[in-house]
């Protein structure tokens, strides 16, 4: 019965998180209607990613399964923390999470090792390429979070690229989750027309447009400046 209403959680509050996320990505960015969408986005993966972990490491464990959660999990709390803290200014919070994903990048590259060495070369039904993956992910996130607090926070484009890149990557992760995660869900009639990639290849390509958008906003004061 709890495991069966962890589930029902999960999965009833990655379905409103996928909905508002991609709702936020579509209203405009500092507009009421994307800072609702994206609070049911955070609110909603929070739970999602919490009911998940709890799966996982507790109810049913999987190792491949735990990494996923808590890796989004911590990408929506970081994401959130960046687009909430405009004084650019770090914290407790922010170590917390550095240690918190550098843990998971070494649990990564161990289980991969394990995976790879195994003689099914899987752990709990994946292979070690996905956890050497999500190791190097969650690395490159952590080496992030190291350079903005060398700097002593991020502010302006840095802060909103920081917010736009994390809160996309939870999308996409989630996204994936449900298609080719939960691919048996589906016909193979369905599979085979690769529609149901196509949400996450827009995703993807939103991120970088935004990105791309973001960065070249903060290069215009940097050449004004320049130029005086």
């Amino acid at each position: 019965m709890l495991l069966k209403s962890f589930l029902l959680l999960h999965v009833f509050s990655a379905t409103v998180g996928m909905l508002s996320g991609y709702m936020a990505m579509l209203f405009r960015k500092g507009s009421g209607l994307h800072g609702a969408a994206g609070t049911v986005f955070f609110a909603a993966m929070l739970s999602a990613t919490t009911a998940g972990a709890t799966i996982a490491l507790f109810l049913r464990p999987n190792h491949a399964n735990a990494m996923g959660s808590v890796l989004t999990l911590y990408l929506v709390a970081t994401a959130w923390v960046a687009a909430k803290r405009r004084d650019g200014k770090t914290g407790m919070f922010d170590i917390g999470a550095l240690v918190f994903v550098l843990a998971l990048a070494t649990a990564g590259a161990i289980w991969g090792v394990q995976a790879a060495s195994s003689a099914a070369a899987a752990k709990d039904g994946y292979p070690g390429a996905f956890y050497f993956i999500f190791g190097s992910i969650a690395l490159l996130f952590g080496l992030s979070d190291v350079r903005m607090l060398v700097r002593g926070g991020v502010v302006g484009a840095r802060r909103i690229a920081r917010h736009l890149w994390r809160m996309c990557f939870a999308l996409l992760f989630a996204t994936l989750s449900f298609y080719p995660g939960q691919a048996k869900l589906f016909s193979k009639t369905v599979r085979q027309t690769n529609l149901l990639y196509v949400p996450a290849i827009l995703l993807a390509g939103a991120m970088l447009l935004g990105l791309y958008r973001v960065s070249v906003r903060k290069r215009v004061p940097q050449l004004a400046e320049a130029a005086r």
